[in-house]
């Protein structure tokens, strides 16, 4: 009995039904048009997986300047040694919130915004507080804002500031409050006549004005109307106003 020999032959194009070659490049196409979706999503998570990792886990977008604005009484560099944000830490990454409050230990300042501007740049805009009087300690001056925070200490009076005589300046001290208080009452005609007020006690404020004149203001009650008679009585005669009764005035 004689094996038979046998042997593959590729078959043309041509002897395959064109109904199965159609069907077969639709499947194709359906497993192309399945995957694509897969791919693009692939894609995408691996652009902003690089992108994520550029931005927080480099410092190609680090910092490179810290930009310090509006500061007189400070220098620039005492802000900056505040931020303490190390050199070329990643922008994003930085806790702006910690920033500002590190900032805002710096006694002159009142407040303070930290943004970020892209790509390498910390900005930090300080509001310094802004002096209103001099409380006069130990052969200096203690400078204070409106809410009675000292926030800067000086050889000498500054010009334009009126002096608070209290003896233990700051915000939760009752005489430094009632000197404010009263400061804040007083027209601009009175105003400019005040050299100081003296707050001993809440109860015994007064005002020592230009030309050797004293006005007795009492307490911090009725500050407006005293205020208003007080400048209606700078032009009388007498070295001390009393109006600490603003109804029943006396002039001595």
């Amino acid at each position: 009995m004689t094996g038979r020999n046998w042997r593959l032959v590729r078959a043309d194009t041509d002897a395959v039904p064109s109904s199965a070659r159609r069907f077969m490049a639709r499947a194709r196409q359906r497993k192309m048009r399945a995957a694509l979706p897969w791919a693009i999503a692939a894609g995408v998570l691996l652009v902003a997986g690089g992108v994520t990792w550029l931005v927080y886990g480099t410092s190609v977008l680090g910092v490179r300047e810290v930009k310090v604005v509006g500061v007189e009484l400070l220098e620039p560099i005492q802000v900056e040694q505040a931020v303490a944000v190390p050199h070329g830490e990643p922008l994003a990454r930085v806790d702006l919130g910690a920033v500002r409050t590190r900032v805002r230990e710096l006694a002159p300042v009142d407040r303070v915004v930290v943004r970020r501007s892209w790509p390498s740049t910390l900005v930090v805009e300080v509001v310094e507080r802004t002096p209103v009087a001099a409380v006069p300690q130990n052969g200096q001056f203690s400078v204070i804002d409106r809410a009675g925070v000292p926030f800067r200490q000086v050889k000498e009076a500054p010009p334009g500031l009126p002096l608070v005589r209290v003896d233990f300046p700051g915000r939760s001290d009752l005489n430094t409050a009632s000197a404010l208080t009263v400061l804040a009452s007083l027209s601009e005609e009175l105003r400019e006549q005040v050299l100081a007020i003296s707050v001993p006690k809440p109860a015994q404020i007064r005002l020592e004005l230009r030309k050797d004149r004293t006005v007795v203001w009492g307490d911090d009650t009725q500050s407006d109307t005293k205020s208003q008679v007080a400048t209606a009585l700078l032009k009388k005669a007498g070295k001390e106003i009393d109006v600490s009764a603003p109804s029943v005035v006396t002039i001595r």
